[in-house]
């Protein structure tokens, strides 16, 4: 179910709340999680099994790590202390946690990506009869790249002594199975929400809060996003195009992946608020970073810290000399671009912002680059980032590198050009895109402009929601990019 539909505005988003507000207070969680899994198998019940499945196995194993017997009934309240040696059982059971949530996301996301690898190579050394070509491909689950991370950073947290354990399963089901952010985030650690679970408001602010999260994000998924993607689309189909021409496609999938992504975690933050619940801040204004380092402390920032906490930190992060520092920069980045998607693609994405992340830190504070003015700077990382962005959007390597050499006029042109000009450069096209880099290097985010809500702001927000709902009804091209990874 998409957040930008009729079906989830009109009867979803009306159903869900009224049930979660007339349930009684011990009631809420259990009527949530119901919404929940309903949402989640919407297009696939057989998806909540999974879902379920990992939900049972951190719940029973946060309950071993904290040292009692999981089916006595006494569980220590408290946090462990940080500081305190594991036992051996705790090591496992968090061990446990990690590789079942690993095993699960490596099957579904990776099972086909290997399968193929696999054949591919067999077929280059030449060995006949050894290839696996298999008929059967594995579905990938909706939004298990996000929940097995947010699943695990329970285990994780109870175990490092950062929070305190779920007593009640159907508490902890919430957490994990929560609509507002199941499906594309944001990754919600459980220390950021653990007290939420356990008492939060729910007062008119915000919910009025939420109501113009959910309004703006509509807006900036229908009227902005859906345009720059079309705009996008035609581009790096076209498979012959112009310097402008791909430089306009590129940069206008820059706008729409920003847009889309953005406009979902907007709608997810204000769902959450009408339900009680603060999730964090997931996006803060990234295209206004002055180096790819700055970059991804404004982009998915739920991600970054998440990789940054339980990855970077762990495999030693900058503390075992600069040449450690610089594998693990670039393990972590290659991880994270394979966790976005099963491709060569992705690796590619992620080494490359490895890479840069590793130049940037080499340079230190005090190279040239750091000497030039802040907007050449920002203009600088957002062409980084463009470049980075080919790789993501094209449907295969080939195609990435063919679209790379038409943006610096290494591809001759094609006579399809002016018919092409006529599909991406109307009016209506044009005008999105020029407003999309207005809102992109001008305007506040959702959230600083969201925290006070005088009458004006009021009126904005639902005359956007009126207009983005008129243009639904018309638009037949309605993704969100990030349901796929």
């Amino acid at each position: 179910m998409v957040f930008s539909s009729n079906l989830f505005i009109f009867y979803f988003i009306p159903l869900a709340l009224l049930g979660y507000y007339l349930a009684p207070r011990r009631g809420k969680h259990l009527v949530l999680t119901g919404l929940s899994y309903a949402f989640y198998g919407w297009a696939n019940p057989a998806f909540g099994i999974l879902l379920a499945f990992s939900t049972v196995v951190d719940y029973f194993c946060g309950l071993v790590i904290v040292g009692r017997n999981p089916f006595n009934g006494r569980y220590d309240a408290a946090p462990l202390p940080p500081d305190t040696p594991r036992t051996r059982a705790q090591k496992t059971a968090v061990a446990v946690s990690v590789i079942t949530n690993l095993s699960l996301l490596g099957f579904f996301k990776y099972f086909n990506f290997a399968v193929e690898n696999y054949d591919s190579l067999i077929g280059l050394l030449g060995i006949e009869g050894f290839q696996l070509d298999l008929a059967l491909r594995v579905t990938l689950p909706l939004g298990i790249s996000f929940y097995t991370f947010q699943s695990m950073s329970y285990t994780i947290d109870v175990y490092r002594g950062h929070a305190r354990v779920l007593r009640n399963f159907i508490d902890f089901a919430c957490y994990v199975s929560m609509f507002p952010q199941l499906v594309a985030g944001p990754i919600i650690r459980f220390s950021e929400i653990s007290e939420q679970l356990r008492t939060r408001s729910h007062t008119l602010t915000k919910f009025a809060r939420g109501a113009a999260f959910i309004s703006l994000g509509l807006a900036k998924k229908i009227l902005i996003a859906n345009p720059c993607g079309k705009i996008a689309d035609v581009a790096f189909d076209a498979g012959a195009i112009g310097v402008l021409d791909s430089w306009y496609g590129v940069v206008a999938y820059a706008f729409q992946i920003y847009f889309d992504f953005s406009a979902y975690t907007d709608m997810a933050i204000g769902l959450g608020l009408m339900l009680g619940f603060v999730f964090p801040k997931n996006f803060d204004s990234p295209y206004l970073a002055k180096s790819i380092t700055e970059f991804w402390k404004r982009w998915h920032i739920s991600l970054s810290s998440w990789l940054r906490d339980y990855l970077y930190i762990p495999l030693g992060g900058n503390r075992k000399g600069k040449r450690r520092t610089y594998v693990n920069l670039a393990l972590v980045m290659l991880l994270g671009g394979l966790w976005h998607g099963a491709a060569w693609n992705f690796v590619i994405w992620g080494g490359f912002h490895g890479l840069l992340l590793g130049l940037e830190r080499m340079g230190g504070k005090h190279s040239a680059y750091r000497r030039l003015p802040g907007p050449v700077r920002v203009a600088l990382t957002f062409f980084l980032i463009c470049i980075s962005w080919v790789f993501f959007r094209a449907a295969d390597l080939p195609a990435a590198l063919a679209y790379l050499g038409a943006m610096f006029g290494l591809v001759p042109g094609t006579a399809t050009a002016p018919l092409l000009g006529g599909l991406i450069y109307q009016p209506y096209y044009l005008g999105t895109f020029i407003l999309a880099g207005m809102i992109t290097w001008g305007a506040p985010q959702t959230w600083d402009w969201t925290r006070r809500l005088p009458a004006w702001k009021i009126v904005i927000c639902l005359a956007l929601f009126l207009i983005s709902i008129l243009i639904l009804a018309t638009q037949a091209y309605n993704p969100f990019i990030y349901f796929i990874f």
